[in-house]
């Protein structure tokens, strides 16, 4: 049948190498960085944009999508039936609550009387501990999450004054935990928002410590989303200027944050030089506060700087520089006192061998991980793409680990 007018003036279907194509310009991303990170060659690339190589299979595929910052596969693919979201992250069993808590504004009745500034933040301090203690994190504090927010917004109406800057300090702070709560599952407009909500509160309060705390945030926000570079390290330098490095530990430590929050964002972009300079400066700042310091919830300190070096080098596609750290790192409970952190870095730690194409490090270092923390690897997109790929591997050593924790992981078989 010939075409009607209509459809022979319509654009060519892009194809699937000019998809990724742009979405690797739209992420400033080169051929190199992109391959290095899916453990391919710039040259595959190069083949998957020129279409001398299809379609890869789903995991890679995912792989993919994650390294380019693509929330729905159908951008790449074409195909609505496939979304990113349906195959890599899974959704919370408490997400639509924290959702509602997140978006419903709280009133109260005037003649309410507004808990103390003194046990609100005593709550908070409560749900931070839930966060990193061992066990299901996001369970426990999505179950306190809805009634802290809505009684905090409602003290912040009610207090004038230095006890209002308090709560909307504990404000921001609880917006942080709903971030990190949201964190690898299909809610990217919530994660936004939250971080939006936090600097907001944090700004109102105009508290340094509580900007600090949000340009870390706001950071982590923009990065995995891989948007706007140049503004998140500004934000990052701007927050800083607001500390002063010698008036204790609490302005080092977030000074230094926000150092590592640069050299993350130039890592991601494939700047090592910027990276490393930065770097630097966090690594300074915990030797200046000593080992056995570690921030009571944003656990900056030795540990975590050192952990950090591992995704830096991955992002900079360095496998051999990410491994070398990854074997100098200390992850003890001492050194990193958080579950949920210690899962991260270890499923970091396995993105590193991932580079060196080592797939029984890989599984190995997933099941230390996921013995920390079962809800960090869970919604880790890495750890679910990883365990999805090795569970059909040739290895049948790695084909059993694997196997143990797709099943652990709830995961649907691999075709």
């Amino acid at each position: 049948m010939p075409q009607s007018p209509a459809e022979a003036s319509r654009p060519p279907a892009r194809t699937f190498g000019e998809r990724v194509e742009r979405a690797r310009t739209r992420a400033g991303l080169t051929r190199a960085v992109v391959g290095g990170l899916v453990n391919r060659s710039a040259e595959w690339v190069k083949a998957v944009e020129k279409g001398r190589i299809g379609m890869p299979r789903l995991p890679l595929l995912l792989r993919l999508a994650d390294v380019l910052g693509v929330d729905d596969l159908a951008e790449l693919t074409g195909d609505e039936r496939l979304s990113k979201t349906t195959y890599a992250k899974q959704a919370h069993p408490a997400l639509s609550a924290v959702k509602a808590a997140l978006t419903d504004y709280h009133f109260g009745s005037a003649d309410e009387e507004p808990e103390s500034t003194s046990e609100l933040r005593a709550r908070v301090a409560e749900a931070w501990r839930m966060w990193h203690a061992d066990g299901d994190h996001r369970t426990r504090v999505a179950t306190v999450l809805p009634d802290l927010l809505a009684d905090l917004q409602y003290a912040a109406r009610h207090y004038e004054g230095n006890d209002r800057r308090r709560v909307l300090v504990a404000l921001a702070e609880t917006y942080h935990i709903a971030q990190l709560y949201l964190s690898f599952q299909p809610a990217s407009e919530l994660i936004t928002l939250s971080g939006d909500r936090s600097m907001t509160a944090a700004q109102a309060a105009d508290d340094p410590y509580a900007i600090a705390g949000a340009a870390w945030y706001m950071n982590h926000v923009f990065r995995d989303a891989g948007e706007r570079h140049e503004a998140r390290v500004d934000l990052a330098m701007r927050a800083s200027d607001l500390l002063r490095r010698d008036r204790g530990a609490e302005d080092l430590a977030r000074w230094g944050l926000l150092q590592l929050a640069a050299a993350l964002s130039y890592a991601k972009v494939g700047k090592r030089g910027d990276a490393e300079r930065f770097w630097n400066r966090a690594d300074r700042a915990a030797k200046q506060l000593g080992d056995a310091y570690s921030h009571p919830y944003l656990i900056f300190g030795r540990g975590m700087v050192d952990a950090y070096a591992i995704t830096m080098e991955s992002d900079l596609v360095s496998g051999g520089s990410a491994v070398e750290a990854a074997g100098n790192v200390d992850l003890s409970r001492a050194a990193m006192p958080s579950a949920t952190r210690r899962a991260f870095h270890l499923a970091e730690s396995a993105r590193a061998y991932s580079m060196e194409r080592e797939p029984l490090a890989v599984v190995h270092l997933l099941k230390q991980a996921y013995t920390e923390s079962a809800e960090t690897l869970t919604y880790n997109l890495f750890a679910r793409s990883a365990v999805a790929e090795l569970s059909a591997s040739s290895n049948r050593l790695v084909r059993g680990e694997a196997e143990y924790l797709r099943q652990k992981m709830h995961l649907p078989a691999t075709a």
